[in-house]
């Protein structure tokens, strides 16, 4: 019987790549790269072979959908910052059989989801940059689930939460889930970025402080409350994807029951505007 063996909420700005690159950049990352690197280590420690990610760099208008290949492997050159990530090579194993028992599962619940093996339809960087650290530490295999979620609803992303985790209980497979993207994300506008450090800094100390609050209920185990607030919390405070990452996360973990308490492995950091940090969530019965 498999089951989730750790689960987290991660970064993955592009400036970790550029962190180990000479340039101006270089090093500044590297507790990002460090936090996924300990995560990787924990979850190779208790069992996993595979790494299930809820991209919210992987937009989508219309169901949900797995990238759930048997194989991956290719250059990729982001389309949004391609002087950032340009030519990063990749080459994973997948999990098809969990992808497409995922579907199947979500399925039953009325959600209408796909498994796709499609070699030309490639890995996303919500999922190209923590694989890059990750599998640095044991040889994952990978499967991609897509939350940018334009026209979806929370219910339906906890729901794709809860066949994620009814899929690998029913599997054979250990997993480490991570819900891939920032808190806040409202980035600089393309004027104010140079003047205000951007790489740097947040665009809002609003954002900030309730990014921090955040935090800290994740810390102390009150997702009950949290979940309660994550909509205007999404809204307000721009959340990458409007946080269906971590609607499908919480939905696997146990929804407003789950009272486990989040572990901080990165330190709260500012990027281009966003609020980014690496959270460990122990999996509960």
């Amino acid at each position: 019987m498999g089951e989730i063996v750790l689960a987290a909420k991660c970064t993955h700005v592009p400036t970790m790549l550029m962190s180990e690159q000479p340039g101006r950049l270089h090093g500044t990352r590297q507790p990002a790269i460090d936090g996924h690197l300990e995560i990787a280590r924990r979850a190779k420690a208790l069992g996993a072979d595979t790494v299930v990610i809820c991209d919210t760099h992987w937009v989508v208008n219309a169901g949900y959908h797995i990238n759930a290949n048997h194989r991956f492997k290719g250059l990729f050159t982001s389309n949004e910052f391609p002087q950032f990530i340009q030519d990063l090579a990749y080459e994973y194993q997948g999990n098809a059989a969990l992808g497409d028992l995922i579907a199947k599962k979500a399925m039953e619940k009325d959600v209408f989801t796909l498994s796709h093996q499609v070699d030309s339809l490639e890995l996303e960087y919500g999922t190209l940059v923590p694989m890059r650290f990750m599998s640095r530490e044991a040889d994952f295999k990978v499967v991609s689930i897509a939350a940018w979620c334009t026209v979806h609803s929370y219910d339906t992303s906890r729901k794709i939460g809860e066949a994620i985790r009814e899929a690998i209980e029913e599997s054979d497979s250990k997993v480490l889930l991570v819900a891939s993207g920032s808190l806040s994300h409202k980035i600089w506008s393309n004027d104010e970025y140079e003047a205000n450090n951007g790489t740097f800094t947040i665009s809002s100390d609003f954002n900030r402080q309730m990014d921090l609050h955040v935090l800290e209920m994740w810390k102390q185990g009150d997702i009950a409350t949290f979940i309660k607030m994550l909509p205007e919390y999404a809204e307000k405070c721009s959340g990458e994807g409007l946080m269906h990452d971590t609607v499908m996360l919480l939905g696997a973990l146990g929804w407003d029951k789950y009272t486990g308490k989040g572990e901080i492995v990165t330190p709260y950091f500012p990027s281009s505007g966003t609020g980014q940090v690496n959270v460990i969530f122990p999996v509960q019965p």
